[in-house]
């Protein structure tokens, strides 16, 4: 039995989230994945059984890696503010400095491929987001409604600022940084 060579599945993993950016989910295939990759298709499929399988494993890698990013320097034990703050630009940030990331992620939360189980599986990475925000409500700091719209609306508007700030090539200012923190702020605040 061959070793998985990680070498090759991260080759496969970029080949995927560049295709994904530039024809889209539905128009990446396997054949164009191994070709950027530059490894023979039967390759490929030594490694992944089919496109589906190949998107399943790229999209828990890449919601890992998030979760990870996401509550880099982020204390339970901060004001809630402080936490919130922290936790969003560090999501702005990942999604800019990993757009193809962002690209992929989203088309996927929107394909046939992520069924209610992977979702669910997601979910549970952004347990201390949910577990902030509840807190939030519970001081009366931030509108009291459903936790799924106040993620909704703090995950949208991050990607919205990352999808302008690429295609416009627009600069990560800490000055624009600030300027959109304090609009989702207002946004959710009681």
């Amino acid at each position: 039995m061959k070793l998985r060579d990680e070498n090759k599945i991260n080759r496969i993993y970029k080949a995927t989230l560049t295709l994904v950016k530039q024809n889209g989910l539905a128009g990446t295939t396997m054949q164009a994945v191994a070709k950027e990759a530059k490894i023979a298709t039967g390759t490929l499929y030594i490694y992944f059984e089919n496109k589906e399988s190949l998107v399943i494993s790229l999209f828990n890698e890449c919601i890992k890696e998030s979760a990870a990013v996401v509550f880099k320097d982020y204390e339970m034990s901060a004001p809630f503010k402080v936490g919130f703050r922290t936790i969003w630009l560090n999501v702005l940030k990942h999604k800019v400095s990993h757009f193809d990331q962002t690209i992929f992620l989203e088309q996927c939360f929107h394909s046939p491929f992520i069924d209610d189980n992977t979702r669910a599986e997601a979910k549970k990475l952004l347990l201390p987001l949910r577990e902030l925000l509840e807190r939030g409500k519970m001081e009366e700091l931030i509108k009291d409604i459903d936790t799924f719209w106040l993620v909704s609306f703090m995950i949208g508007y991050a990607n919205e600022i990352a999808k302008r700030i690429t295609y416009h090539k627009k600069k990560l200012t800490m000055e624009t940084l600030d300027i959109n923190f304090q609009i989702c702020w207002d946004g959710i605040k009681a």
